[in-house]
This record gives structure tokens, C-alpha cells and sequence, in this order.
């Protein structure tokens, strides 16, 4: 399949491709992030943010397959090493091994704000190339994120 089958000119597209594999590789560092915080999480909140960590790994497991198939409609592969989302990734791993609980909070929330910050960029692309399946994906997936930002900045009590 091609852009084109699609009815989307692919000389637009591809920066848009390249957009999603980046946002991908982002996404898969949180993802690992989110997993070592649900493994190592301990403390008082541990019951809390177990559960809670759970739920937003296993959001992140379907979000990024969706992102990958996304990038597959339109007709590029995407990226699927562990070195090129390192490489491309502007959110870094951390170490969740003896990470307090609350610091897990603040990272994971700095984590989201920056892959919403991506995707309300790539939802300016999507709309001037006319991608309107790319921005209702990266809609949904932006609401859930800030939904669970509110929600992790009311646990940490954070205005």
C-alpha cells in the first residue's frame, strides 16, 4: 500500500511518516519507562501507582501498535530496533531500580508532556496535508494523555 491508495499525495506524506516514527520511538522509551516504574514501584503509594502504571503500559502497548500500522497504511515501514528509537527518542530512559515513587510520578509526567507536546505538532501537519486519519489517531491518543496527566498531577498534588 501507498499513500496514494490511499488518496494522500506522498511527496506530503512522507514528512508525516517520519513525524510518526519519531513519535513511535519516543513512545516506546515511555512505554519501557512505564514498565520498569509498574516492576519497581514501592512505598506507601506502591497499590496506587502498581495499578496505575499497568493501565497506562498496556494503553501505551495498543497506542503504539496503532502508531506502527499507521505508518505501514501509509507506506513506509516503521522503525522496530531498540538503537533507532534510542537514537531518534528526545524522551530518555531512566533507571526505575531505587526511583521513589513520586519521582516516578514526575517523570512520567514529564514523559507525557512531551509526547503531547509532538503530537499536537504532528496534528498541525496532519491537518494542512489533509491526513485526517493520522489526526483523529493522534487526537485520541493526546486525550488520554492529558486526561492522565490531571489525574497524575492531582495524585502528586500538583496545581
Amino acid at each position: 500500500m501507498n499513500a496514494k491508495e490511499i488518496s494522500l499525495e506522498e511527496n506530503k506524506i512522507k514528512p508525516i511518516v517520519d513525524m510518526l516514527n519519531d513519535y513511535l520511538a519516543n513512545y516506546q522509551i515511555h512505554y519501557q519507562k512505564l514498565r520498569g516504574c509498574h516492576w519497581n514501584v514501592k512505598g506507601q503509594n506502591f497499590f496506587t501507582l502498581h495499578i496505575k502504571f499497568e493501565e497506562l503500559y498496556t494503553n501505551a502497548q495498543v497506542t503504539i501498535d496503532e502508531i506502527a500500522e499507521r505508518v505501514l497504511t501509509l507506506g513506509k515501514p516503521p522503525h522496530s530496533t531498540f538503537s533507532d528509537y534510542i537514537a531518534e527518542a528526545s524522551i530518555k530512559e531512566s533507571q526505575t531500580i531505587g526511583m521513589k515513587d513520586m519521582d516516578m510520578v514526575d517523570v512520567l509526567l514529564d514523559d507525557m508532556a512531551n509526547l503531547i507536546e509532538l503530537e499536537r505538532d504532528l496534528l498541525e501537519k496532519t491537518a494542512k496535508v489533509g491526513d485526517d486519519g493520522t489526526n483523529d489517531m493522534v487526537n485520541r491518543f493526546m486525550q488520554f494523555k492529558e486526561k492522565n496527566t490531571w489525574m497524575l498531577r492531582s495524585f502528586a498534588g500538583k496545581k
